[in-house]
């Protein structure tokens, strides 16, 4: 049965790009919570067992019934959402399979389903090259000018170049919670740092810890193909592969992977969700040098001081909070 939830548009359907999530019954509550979690408060479900609940309903009192709404009797389930065809999409597109590709994994017993997307009237091929008209070179901070390869900027400029292809990741620069990331980055580096990204996406922000004076970067994704497109970012920047080592896997449930990881970081990133800075919270002083900074993003407002408390809980002191529009970075030092 298609149920209409919160915050629906009202700009031109043209302007949006419909997001198809297949899942199952028992999933929906699931990926509803991870789809708000990242800032997404309107969509809607397409559910069988919901429309043989609502036949089946002995107080229904209806002579007939749509054909679109039959129809629902044997469709797949899923939970649509709109995304707006402009600037962030490439972003909020990566951003929703990254939320899908964290659940999936954590789905030990498969009662999910099959947690993919489909953009709907839009081959995904098509619409990845489409959005790249929107990307465009972007200053952030006061050190970094952020580029697509295709894109040219002047050869006097005098900032960091930073250049991205973010594929099908997370991480072109133009979210709010990835400028918060660089920004809070670029203030807390010195000259010789040991980077530690985790949740590292397209490899952005520990490649902006390079370009700004780090000597190591150490990058973890849980997505196989996320940290293949990091790993093609890093090359096209010039970072040398002695400087780096990569990692796919998940912290929280894989101790051998923290312990290859290793410790005395300079500054450990973490631009993922509120639910996993928390299931992470208690692994980040592992990770960390004495005198180490972390910095957390991806937070929603709503979440900030749930997440903050459960950090500094863990023995750390808040050291700086950037907001954004509705997102929060901040950074902690140790107590």
């Amino acid at each position: 049965m298609l149920l209409e939830v919160t915050k629906f548009m009202s700009e031109n359907v043209t302007e949006w790009i419909e997001v198809h999530i297949k899942t199952s019954t028992a999933g929906i509550e699931q990926v509803c919570s991870r789809l708000m979690d990242i800032g997404i408060t309107g969509f809607a479900i397409e559910d069988a067992k919901d429309f043989e609940e609502f036949l089946n309903d002995k107080n229904g009192n209806w002579d007939y019934i749509d054909d679109n709404l039959l129809s629902l009797k044997s469709c797949e389930t899923k939970v649509i959402v709109y995304v707006k065809n402009d600037i962030h999409a490439s972003e909020n597109i990566g951003s929703i399979k990254t939320e899908l590709d964290l659940l999936k994994k954590s789905d030990k017993l498969g009662e999910y389903g099959e947690l993919s997307i489909e953009l709907n009237n839009i081959k995904e091929e098509d619409w990845a090259n489409n959005w790249r008209k929107y990307f465009k070179p972007l200053t952030v901070g006061d050190r970094l000018l952020i580029k697509p390869s295709w894109e040219k900027v002047d050869i006097n400029e005098s900032r960091k170049i930073l250049e991205i292809d973010p594929a099908s990741s997370f991480g072109t620069g133009q979210h709010d919670t990835t400028q918060l990331c660089l920004e809070n980055l670029e203030k807390n580096i010195h000259i010789g740092d040991r980077i530690l990204d985790l949740g590292c996406g397209s490899g952005i922000l520990g490649i902006a810890g390079m370009l700004l004076g780090a000597s190591w970067l150490t990058a973890v994704d849980v997505d196989e193909n996320a940290v293949k497109i990091a790993n093609e970012n890093i090359l096209k920047n010039n970072i040398s592969k002695d400087c780096v080592k990569t990692f796919c896997g998940d912290i929280t449930s894989d101790s051998r992977l923290r312990d290859k990881i290793g410790g005395g970081f300079n500054i450990v990133v973490a631009n993922i969700v509120s639910d996993v800075l928390i299931a992470m919270s208690g692994y980040f002083k592992e990770f960390l040098s004495d005198r180490g900074v972390l910095i957390v993003s991806g937070i929603i407002k709503q979440r900030k001081d749930e997440v903050v408390n459960i950090i500094e809980n863990c023995g750390f002191k808040r050291s700086m909070v950037l907001e954004s529009e509705e997102w929060v970075c901040v950074s902690f030092s140790q107590v």
